[in-house]
């Protein structure tokens, strides 16, 4: 059991205490972050003078050959070591002998972990962002190429006014956009190095914070050793976000689950997308979108976990915080895969739009315009809402939509009634007649459009390009 730590200790670990212990199964992940933090240093120890320059050439060129033979499969992470850090200057020793012992110099496992999972997670927020980004793209399209298209809005899952499926997609496109900003803000928030906080109170050695930090391109270092090596402030925010996300893609899953009923039949959800019965041969399941849904519930248990995990512990590091990996990594994946597989099965998506719109206009979705054809002709908004409501109720036992109606049946009703009503209630008609900014109306969505391609077109001025890569 290879360990970085038994020089006070006299007798092995329990076996069964060193696997309990032990995170090489899961830190293991970062060991491309742990070897770009390990080289930072090196290049720092070696510019004040801490080692010397052929010290740390030979410490950054050894690590990067141990990088290398990582990804190539040459050199294998195994259940020996502790943890990544055991393994990666376990090896390097292995490979220099007492030059690479000099490593650690100046440096604690608790900053080196908590500079580990610190640049894992802003990966993970830049990665996050760009497939939000492409999930946008795809909305985007669908609202460019459906600003005519109508179909029912709901409250209650009851049909309430008639919308355009460009906007109903626009609302989506609007919680993504927020979900973006979020990790915006998380990136500004997280990126400052804890790398020379040492194990809680710094080190006496005169490391260059502000030298590592801008080598991994941090804005800085962190400004209290104790911070630095005990917040996870960063991680929980992610998964806050993340959890957001999920929430909006599961409410996106659950319509789309609706729209593919055979009830409605909105949507047709591609071959790829979809699975069948194993013994109802008629069956086409919406697969992905169910498991976005439940995967949701996957998202917010990393969340709360690690809330909880966070809750009790003292300043500065405690074995406890072991604990933020395994489940936030399973979260990061999770969100990851469920946007990528989220916008494949959108963006292959057909949208079955004359019965979108025949659900429109049979489902009374134009009352409430029928309600402002009164008021517009005099008839206070109180009785005229009386007088559809009237209305409506005719219709349901006639068993005809309003614009059916003769008008003589109107009339009947209400004698403020003219054969200008027909043009005044059409889908099309209130559908372009709101043309407030937000509203479904063709001009008032265009407008819209053309500032959603605008903000797609920006870039979000962050730079993942640094030295160390």
């Amino acid at each position: 059991m290879a360990q970085l730590w038994g020089g006070r200790f006299t007798k092995e670990t329990d076996k069964l205490v060193y696997n309990f212990n032990a995170s090489i199964g899961f830190d293991q992940k970062f060991y491309k972050q742990d070897i770009e933090g390990s080289i930072a240093h090196v290049i720092m120890l070696g510019k004040q003078g801490i080692l010397t320059k052929e010290e740390s050439d030979q410490i950054v060129d050894c690590l990067c050959g141990i990088r290398a033979d990582v990804e190539n499969g040459v050199l294998e992470i195994t259940d020996e070591y502790e943890d990544i850090h055991s393994f990666v200057e376990a090896t390097l020793i292995d490979r220099l002998g007492d030059v690479g012992k000099k490593l650690h110099t100046g440096r604690s496992r608790n900053d080196q972990v908590a500079l580990d999972m610190r640049l894992y997670t802003r990966l993970q927020v830049l990665e996050t962002d760009d497939l939000l980004k492409e999930l946008l793209e795809t909305i985007l399209k669908i609202m460019e190429e459906n600003v005519d298209t109508i179909m029912p809005g709901f409250t209650h899952l009851q049909k309430a006014q008639p919308i355009t499926l460009a906007h109903h997609m626009g609302a989506y496109f609007e919680m993504f956009k927020r979900d973006r900003s979020r990790l915006h803000d998380i990136y500004v928030r997280m990126n400052y190095c804890p790398l020379g906080s040492g194990a809680l109170a710094g080190t006496t050695y005169p490391l260059d914070r502000e030298m590592t930090a801008e080598l991994m391109g941090f804005y800085g270092p962190t400004l209290n050793s104790m911070d630095g090596v005990s917040d996870r402030d960063y991680l929980i925010e992610f998964l806050s976000a993340a959890s957001t996300i999920m929430m909006h893609l599961s409410r996106f899953s659950e319509e789309i689950i609706i729209w593919n009923s055979n009830e409605y039949q909105f949507v047709e959800i591609d071959d790829a997308y979809s699975t069948g019965s194993s013994i109802m041969p008629q069956k086409k399941n919406p697969d992905i979108a169910e498991l976005v849904r439940g995967k949701t519930g996957r998202v917010y248990g990393a969340l709360m976990s690690l809330l909880t995990t966070m809750k009790g512990i003292p300043l500065a590091y405690n074995k406890d915080m072991q604990e933020d990996k395994e489940l936030s990594f399973d979260a990061m994946d999770t969100v990851k895969g469920c946007i990528a597989l989220f916008n494949g099965m959108l963006a292959t998506m057909k949208f079955n739009k004359e019965r979108m719109y025949a659900s429109a206009n049979g489902g009374f979705t134009n009352a409430t315009d029928a309600a402002d054809y009164l008021v517009n002709h005099g008839v206070p908004f109180r009785d005229a809402h009386g007088i559809i409501g009237q209305l409506v109720l005719y219709c349901i036992d006639q068993n005809k939509a309003i614009d059916e109606l003769s008008l003589d049946e109107l009339k009947a009703i209400s004698p403020v009634f003219e054969e200008d009503i027909y043009d005044a209630i059409s889908m099309e008609t209130c559908v372009s007649k709101r043309l407030t900014i937000g509203a479904p109306g063709q001009e008032a969505m265009k407008k819209v459009i053309e500032q959603e391609r605008a903000y797609l077109d920006e870039e979000w001025m962050i730079d993942d390009e640094y030295l160390i890569r």
